[in-house]
């Protein structure tokens, strides 16, 4: 096993990985890299840059990088929705947005009972084409991620859009930083970071795991699925066995579905986010500040798309 790539705590972890892959830095020279998202059909890979207002395009064929878009809005998370389009969160646009087929950009969501959405940050798509996204302040905090503002909700929650009216429904509204976003495989629970510890000490480090209503539309019940041992979790996915990694300060860490960290992937850097690719979703990225990474595992990816 390469030195220092990996650590185990459990024997589920170990055939996760391979000892043979190693962690390969894909490009530096970001200011803070965010949000991964894979294209199966175009085998590249998109991120955000996000201060430097940028999307940044990672081509799989060649291993070149060029720049997908700029301005961009400062998006933050990303992901595909069913039909294979990009869903960005952008934080100076306060909105959640979909790139069409033809190039051009559509507004998902920018405003909950009138007033103007924080800076959203993470979104997933549901099978039934619902979009959830959840809205901490990080964008409108300050100048660097954003542009600096008050809240007009007064504080952060997570949404549901509708896939047929597009009406945003506020489904948790007592977290602190809702951050990270994913469903389990069967869609009876969701996930959802909580980083309240970024504004004040001793606050939310940990992913939060809801009930979903067998409508689909609600959530319930939620309680503690993991707490954070380095720095805060931020974004994550899952593999197909139901497995979560989830990114940390030290790295990738991986928990099992029953909470367990099992694992963990060591990366030289602050990780933001990751997401599984390739073309058989066993490669996961790692936005990790100012670099991208990618790892080949033993297990692939969920497929959401």
């Amino acid at each position: 096993m390469p030195a220092g790539d990996y650590e185990i705590f459990d024997p589920r972890f170990g055939k996760l990985i391979n000892g043979n892959a190693s962690v390969r830095q894909l490009y530096t020279g970001c200011q803070w890299a965010e949000g991964p998202v894979w294209f199966a059909a175009g085998r590249y890979l998109l991120w955000s840059d996000i201060p430097n207002n940028r999307i940044m395009r990672y081509d799989e064929t060649d291993g070149s990088v060029s720049i997908f878009r700029q301005p961009c809005g400062n998006t933050n998370g990303h992901t595909v929705d069913r039909q294979g389009r990009l869903v960005s969160c952008e934080h100076s646009g306060r909105r959640v947005s979909r790139t069409e087929f033809d190039g051009s950009i559509t507004t998902i969501a920018d405003n909950w009972q009138g007033k103007r959405l924080n800076s959203p940050n993470d979104v997933v798509v549901k099978s039934d084409g619902s979009i959830w996204f959840t809205d901490p302040s990080y964008g409108i905090d300050t100048d660097y991620e954003g542009d600096a503002a008050e809240s007009e909700i007064g504080r952060c929650n997570v949404y549901r859009v509708d896939p047929a009216s597009g009406k945003v429904d506020a489904v948790i509204t007592d977290m602190e930083r809702p951050n990270g976003i994913a469903f389990s495989l069967d869609e009876s629970k969701l996930f959802v970071a909580d980083t309240g510890r970024t504004h004040v000490e001793g606050h939310p480090a940990h992913i939060m795991v809801f009930k979903v209503a067998a409508s689909g539309k609600k959530v319930s019940g939620g309680k503690p699925f993991a707490e954070c041992t380095a720095g805060l979790f931020d974004g994550f996915r899952l593999d197909e066995q139901g497995n979560i990694w989830t990114s940390a300060a030290d790295g990738v860490h991986c928990y099992a579905p029953d909470g367990t960290l099992i694992g963990k992937v060591n990366v030289p850097e602050v990780v933001a986010n990751v997401c599984f690719g390739g073309s058989k979703r066993n490669d996961l990225y790692i936005a990790g500040t100012t670099s991208l990474y990618m790892v080949r595992l033993m297990v692939n990816g969920a497929k959401t798309y």
